[in-house]
């Protein structure tokens, strides 16, 4: 069950990658959606300025040491992402282009927003 557990959490952390990295535009047709979107982008930004642990890297570590499964040793992103996805060689720009598609989304939405108000003063 551990087992379970563990990929479930690595399941729910690779969701909330691809939330950070959508869900700005998401918001665009969806505005409550840009709330969590802004506190996942803050974590993220948090997290690359400041050595913090993801508390779902530390649910995953747990589950599977409750396995019987080999820790991650590093962390998720390092684990799943790096080196696999891209070579870790491109790590910063690879940053810096989902950076970008990230403050491009919330660029939109603030556009959209703006526009909406606007016209509903009409």
């Amino acid at each position: 069950m551990a087992r379970l557990f563990a990929e479930a959490v690595m399941t729910l952390h690779f969701a909330v990658l691809a939330f950070l990295l959508v869900g700005g535009y998401a918001a665009w047709r969806w505005r409550g959606v840009i709330y969590p979107h802004l506190a996942i982008g803050a974590w993220a930004i948090l997290s690359l300025l400041v050595p913090v642990t993801c508390p779902l890297t530390t649910a995953e570590e747990y589950f599977r040491a409750q396995a019987g499964m080999p820790p991650l040793g590093t962390g998720f992103i390092d684990h799943y992402i790096d080196g696999v996805w891209y070579p870790e060689s491109a790590s910063t720009l690879v940053q810096l282009v989902l950076g970008s598609i990230v403050i491009i989304s919330w660029v939109g939405f603030y556009a959209g927003h703006r526009a909406a108000r606007r016209l509903s003063r009409c």
